[in-house]
């Protein structure tokens, strides 16, 4: 399978470059692509960036529309076709995708897009995509599952696949999507027939190991990023370096944050370049450099053989324990307000963490939008200075007891196996709460255990784990009233 640079342009059937360039520029890109790439190329293409697109879509969904987007390719890529072809198609496609009975993925904007007519319903329903899978949901099948269902059906088996796969890696860059998904298709026919398929797949598997270590931290690197943005991505990656390696220097840590999220920036919705890796490999030998000397852990990280191991061995590594460290200044009231306000709040942030090194990464981020949305209405007020000063007196106790509620449930879910860690729940709430019901009781350790297990972890769910903790927040800083210590 080829590598397909214009996928995303296939499915949506249009793109800004169309609105600058006329649609003859979106109709040439696609028939270019179409052509050079042949049928069955440019089908595996459509249905990568299909379920990318629609990444909560049914698989009869998606093959429905790669169905129409090929089609429209056959029919309107020919030298002889109608130069007005193309146009029309993809609008009668757009139109189609409004029915009520569409045969097409579904979207929550959808309803909005189809109030709209002719280009502007084309290019609203261009815009929309589903949000990622935050948890995979594709099982590999066994070997013999494997070869069964590839020898009875090559194709659907290979279509089956592309959608599993891209839906469960949405975000990853097209080019690393492609590349990984391309080199597990290549494996299944020789291993099919090999007369040891079991040592044939265990070679192969080992051999494309980096290619799907890849595809798997970028995808959530680069959720994390569509989700986050740029600023909010480097405060991420604070957090994350500050609880990871409490000894850095807050300069290594944001040199280092800075870097993930320029990379990120770049590379993440690229659907040509294929830099990712080498650049993910380069800021691998950037924390090597900064940080193997400061943390024992990274530094035998560092010791690996290649850098996709080395990265992901690093990104792996489990919380330390909250360590015992001094105090230190906190940022001056006039320097919030000042140009340099952006870099005091990190630096903050930053302390903290190194401080609270279990607290879940999302109670940071609510803290700190908290934090920053009330500085910014202190600063803009005639006296500031009194306004902040107000504020961190009603704040002050409030956010340190949110992170120490989070870093001691995350350290006991941590230090503990699970069915210890429920024990230790349910035996706290029986002492905290001696005349609740049993069945409230269990509720709570089963509503706390749950928040445990999926956020308790440096890398855990953004989206979900972000949801849970503004709820948490929004119940203790009553009034908005988080604010720096």
């Amino acid at each position: 399978m080829k590598t397909i640079t214009l996928t995303i342009l296939l499915l949506t059937l249009t793109s800004s470059h169309a609105m600058v360039r006329g649609r003859e520029y979106m109709k040439e890109k696609v028939c270019q692509e179409f052509n050079s790439a042949g049928k069955a190329n440019f089908r595996s293409g459509a249905i990568i960036a299909s379920s990318r697109k629609y990444s909560n879509a049914t698989f009869e969904e998606i093959i429905n529309i790669v169905h129409e987007i090929v089609s429209i390719a056959e029919k309107c890529c020919p030298k002889e076709a109608d130069p007005d072809c193309y146009e029309n198609e993809s609008l009668a496609l757009s139109a189609k995708s409004c029915h009520d009975s569409t045969p097409f993925p579904k979207h929550s904007g959808m309803d909005a897009c189809c109030l709209e007519q002719g280009l502007e319903q084309k290019l609203c329903l261009a815009a929309l995509k589903h949000p990622p899978k935050e948890f995979p949901t594709y099982v590999e099948p066994s070997n013999t599952e494997v070869c069964e269902a590839f020898i009875k059906d090559p194709q659907g088996f290979a279509d089956r696949y592309l959608y599993e796969y891209s839906t469960d890696f949405s975000e990853a860059p097209l080019p690393v999507l492609v590349a990984s998904a391309k080199s597990y298709l290549s494996m299944i026919p020789g291993c099919c027939i090999s007369t040891q398929p079991t040592h044939c797949f265990l070679n192969a598997r080992l051999n494309r190991s980096g290619a799907a270590m890849l595809t798997q931290v970028s995808h959530k690197a680069c959720s994390l990023y569509h989700l986050l943005g740029k600023e909010r991505t480097k405060l991420s990656y604070i957090i994350r370096f500050a609880q990871k390696s409490i000894n850095a220097s807050f300069e290594d840590v944001e040199f280092l944050a800075e870097d993930a999220s320029e990379l990120l920036s770049k590379a993440c919705n690229s659907t040509t370049d294929d830099s990712f890796q080498r650049e993910l490999f380069e800021h691998t030998t950037k924390i090597c450099e900064k940080l193997s000397t400061k943390d024992e852990r990274i530094e035998e990280c560092c010791k690996c053989p290649n850098s996709m191991k080395t990265y992901y061995c690093i990104y792996s590594l489990p919380w330390v324990k909250s360590p015992h460290l001094p105090d230190f200044q906190k940022p001056a009231d006039e320097v919030l307000c000042g140009e340099n306000s952006q870099l005091e709040f990190e630096r903050y942030l930053f302390e903290v963490a190194r401080r609270y090194t279990r607290a879940p990464e999302a109670l940071f981020t609510a803290i700190y939008d908290s934090s920053k949305n009330l500085v910014s209405s202190c600063c803009s007020k005639a006296d500031s200075k009194a306004c902040l000063v107000a504020k961190r007196l009603q704040a002050r106790e409030q956010i340190f007891n949110l992170l120490r509620k989070g870093n001691e449930l995350c350290g006991e879910y941590t230090d503990h196996t699970f069915l210890e860690f429920k024990k230790k729940l349910r035996d706290t709430y029986h002492k905290t709460l001696p005349t609740a019901t049993e069945e409230v009781i269990s509720g709570l350790v089963e509503q706390r255990a749950s928040f445990a297990s999926t956020c308790c972890l440096l890398n855990a769910p953004p989206a979900y784990c972000g949801l849970k903790v503004k709820a948490e927040v929004a119940h203790t800083c009553s009034h908005d009233i988080c604010l720096l210590h």
